[in-house]
């Protein structure tokens, strides 16, 4: 994508910023009118979940220019948490005066496995699998030739031992999918040749969502000039951005609000493209605790010879961009086309890029002004809308409220009676 001008965005009306993107094609005229209206049609919604009684909408923002392997992209957010979006932006536009993200697709490979027990002779049952791997790779790939034909499918077997267990794993390429149903059908056509081969039973055949074959890594380098025109203040801050890193490695309590953090924007890319955010957030909280003890995901490193602050996150993504209800969505089609239709591989790098960023942003605002300036002036104007306060109340309403001792609906309200 070009470079486009975002001067002043953040001040525009909705509508002002639609117009914006649309002469900018980024938008088509008729993404334009599918995001006015902000619905999902309720009769698409009724197909999508069993007893629909009507749909749920959240604000759907975009943190644009961020600069991913050289490309430019625009990203669709959706979330109701203040200063998330903000906080994206800001940090975009920092890294990418430091020459953008860099980031990793270390492999794209879901895993399934069968779970076998009331097995007599485990070393025995393990070899020959091990020996049938080739013809059970190809029987997997028989239960669904179409992604075979696609250049994606079964790619290896292996067992491993667990206790009670002797568990069976798949890997396949599922291409553009996410391919939880591919991948349960593959696993499901083993189990009568694997009970035979071990003569044992199937407990269960399933995907798992510990994607330890789909992990992505997205790298950034930010130079000190940009973390303060102060060079000792830059300094300090870049010295207490690493600390903060070595406090998310060392303790759990810090660990949990440092990946809810990075969460923050990995969820509200996953959620505008239709993707599952709970198997992304379930997998990688695994990822988080592989050696047993959680940690942060992301890491920030401090190189003072060279004044930069360089951070690296890496998670597993198995993110899609076909298949399940991404194409019934008309918002989530939207998203797509701002995104530029680009392939699932690209998907995961933009989206565990914009989780780094918003980890840059959090651990910068904790090690400085704290999380609150941010928030506080969001929350203000969030109470001000719950009190009734219209449109254009708003600003003065918010001003009047952060100079209160107390910031809460029931000042809110006594506040806009004084306006009214």
């Amino acid at each position: 994508m070009t470079s486009i001008s975002w001067t002043g965005f953040s001040k525009k009306t909705p509508q002002e910023r639609l117009e914006h993107l649309q002469s900018n094609a980024l938008l088509s005229p008729e993404d334009k009118t599918i995001l006015e209206s902000a619905s999902l049609p309720l009769a698409t919604a009724n197909q999508m979940a069993e007893h629909v009684i009507g749909t749920l909408s959240l604000p759907f923002a975009l943190a644009p220019d961020f600069q991913v392997d050289g490309s430019i992209y625009h990203l669709p957010m959706v979330t109701e948490e203040p200063s998330v979006v903000a906080a994206a932006s800001f940090a975009a536009k920092l890294i990418k005066r430091s020459g953008g993200f860099k980031t990793h697709i270390h492999q794209r490979l879901m895993i399934g496995q069968v779970a076998l027990y009331d097995i007599s002779d485990k070393d025995n049952a393990h070899q020959t699998i091990l020996t049938a791997k080739e013809n059970l790779i190809n029987m997997a790939n028989q239960a669904h030739p179409s992604i075979v034909k696609r250049g994606g499918g079964a790619r290896d077997i292996w067992c491993e031992d667990k206790e009670d267990f002797l568990i069976v794993y798949l890997s396949v390429d599922t291409q553009e999918a996410m391919g939880a149903n591919m991948v349960n059908t593959m696993m499901e056509a083993l189990v009568p040749d694997l009970e035979i081969m071990t003569q044992g039973k199937s407990l269960m055949a399933i995907l798992s969502n510990y994607a330890t074959e789909s992990l992505v890594t997205a790298e950034c380098t930010v130079d000190l000039r940009f973390l303060s025109r102060d060079k000792d203040q830059a300094h300090r801050l870049a010295q207490k951005m690493e600390l903060a890193s070595q406090l998310a490695q060392v303790d759990p309590y810090r660990a949990t609000t440092h990946n809810k953090g990075i969460f923050n924007g990995v969820d509200a890319l996953v959620l505008a493209t239709g993707n599952d955010w709970r198997a992304i957030e379930a997998g990688a909280h695994a990822y988080a605790c592989q050696d047993g003890h959680y940690r942060g995901l992301s890491q920030w490193h401090y190189d003072q010879e060279a004044q930069k602050i360089k951070g690296k996150l890496t998670l597993p993504l198995p993110i899609a961009t076909k298949g399940g209800s991404i194409g019934l969505n008309p918002s989530v089609v939207a998203a797509h086309d701002i995104l530029g239709n680009v392939n699932a591989r690209t998907l995961a790098r933009l989206i565990a890029s914009l989780g780094l960023a918003q980890n840059f942003a959090a651990l910068k605002a904790l090690t400085s002004t704290g999380i609150q300036s941010g928030h506080m002036k969001l929350q203000a104007k969030s109470l001000a809308l719950l009190a009734g306060a219209k449109e254009e109340q708003v600003p003065t309403l918010v001003k009047q409220l952060l100079q209160e001792k107390h910031l809460n609906l029931e000042t809110a309200k006594q506040l806009l009676a004084k306006l009214s």
